[in-house]
């Protein structure tokens, strides 16, 4: 008797699977953190004061290589684990929307700017005129909470989610998620940095508001960058993600809505031209199966066709049956999916026809405001019409039809 050939995947394989998909980045993060641990662990080297972040030694001795060496280093499994397990979901999702290069940009700019932060709160704590308190300008920070930090709070702008979960406990309003995990770990670890997880915040606000927009280049240099020899064997590698175009400002915008109104210290029209690139949270369930992040799952090319499972033994009679007949079906095959694909790429272009030629109908639905919002975001005003004209008016749909033309 031949074995079934049928067999769940073993646990080997769903790993395999679930790290193919975590981008380039994210996953070179994870490796380098990891080894840096395990090789501290194996030569047994714990002197994490010479390489963490401390205040006094960056501001007295100028030893600035702290402020990233500090981000790399864990000092125990737990510790690791557990940053490295949050990383992996906050990073492959801002990874897909920003591009590789720009991700890592955006984590040394995070990185400098949480060292900012530090320093300034530990000086004016340590040297204020009221009570002085010096115990902050000797803390000896390490690892890659800080930055996590402030992932959390530019995932959570761009989600457009209302509430959040607490570890599946109980829901918080998304404004404070950050604020509220910053009080949970520190009430549940005696030992995390407060200030450094307090700063990450507020870089991760400061970035989402536009603050560090004069610090951040256009897309010209991001293409530079991946057009150079130094990373041609990085970005030939499928998990490697490319960002050539999209915002030329080249930061990620707020979420925000055409019918929501601003709210905090500032207002204006400048936050409802931004639209976010993420797709929303509470997607349809046809629209999370054909979304591009969650690669494998099929798709039924005709719902009109019934399908019946066959048995094992009817299997094995088709798997023994004659060359002959095994031709004839994949001949058959093979026809039936070329009309079907054929029939799509025709439908795809009879719509996109339509849509060209209506886009300069759609005055009553979509405003010359609502165009040059997204033109000015970097999209080309005909793809802009085009894409406008195909999501009915909604900037949100418009905006993931573009970014998915532009950077996937």
């Amino acid at each position: 008797m031949r074995p079934n050939i049928v067999s769940e995947a073993g646990l080997r394989t769903r790993f395999g699977q679930w790290w193919d998909n975590i981008p380039f980045l994210t996953s070179a993060v994870v490796i380098i953190c990891s080894i840096i641990y395990l090789v501290c662990l194996l030569v047994g080297y714990d002197s994490f004061v010479e390489i963490c972040f401390s205040p006094s030694a960056i501001i007295s001795q100028f030893q600035v290589y702290r402020i990233y060496t500090a981000i790399i280093f864990h000092g125990s499994l737990l510790h690791v684990l557990f940053n490295m397990m949050a990383l992996v979901p906050l990073g492959s999702e801002l990874e897909r929307i920003m591009g590789s290069v720009r991700l890592f940009y955006m984590i040394v700019l995070l990185a400098t700017s949480n060292a900012i932060f530090h320093v300034l709160i530990a000086s004016l704590v340590a040297y204020n005129p009221f009570y002085s308190y010096h115990y902050l300008m000797n803390e000896c920070a390490i690892g890659f909470s800080g930055i996590l930090f402030s992932m959390i709070v530019i995932e959570t702008s761009l989600s457009g989610a209302q509430t959040r979960s607490v570890f599946g406990l109980f829901n918080v309003p998304a404004k404070w998620y950050a604020w509220i995990l910053l009080v949970v770990f520190q009430l549940l670890m005696t030992n995390v940095s407060l200030l450094g997880h307090l700063c990450g915040i507020l870089s991760g606000f400061a970035y989402t508001y536009g603050l560090f927009n004069f610090l951040i280049p256009g897309t010209s240099f991001y293409s530079a960058i991946e057009s150079s020899s130094l990373l041609s064997s990085c970005v030939r590698r499928p998990k490697f993600i490319l960002c050539t175009g999209g915002n030329p400002q080249a930061y990620i915008p707020t979420h925000s809505s055409s019918n929501t109104s601003p709210s905090g210290l500032i207002s204006g029209n400048i936050w409802r031209n931004l639209s976010s690139w993420m797709p929303q949270r509470g997607m349809s369930t046809q629209a999370t199966q054909e979304s591009s992040r969650f690669p494998g799952r099929g798709r039924t090319l005709s719902s009109s066709r019934s399908q019946t499972t066959p048995s094992d033994s009817t299997l094995e009679a088709r798997l023994l049956d004659n060359s002959n007949l095994d031709h004839s079906l994949d001949v058959a095959a093979n026809t039936t999916q070329q009309q079907v694909l054929d029939e799509r790429r025709s439908s795809v272009d009879s719509a996109a026809a339509v849509a060209r030629g209506n886009a300069h109908d759609q005055d009553s639905l979509v405003s010359e405001e609502d165009i040059q919002k997204l033109v000015s975001m970097g999209f080309e005003r005909t793809q802009v019409e085009v894409a406008l004209a195909a999501a009915d008016g909604d900037l949100n749909i418009a905006v993931e039809i573009l970014s998915q033309q532009v950077c996937i």
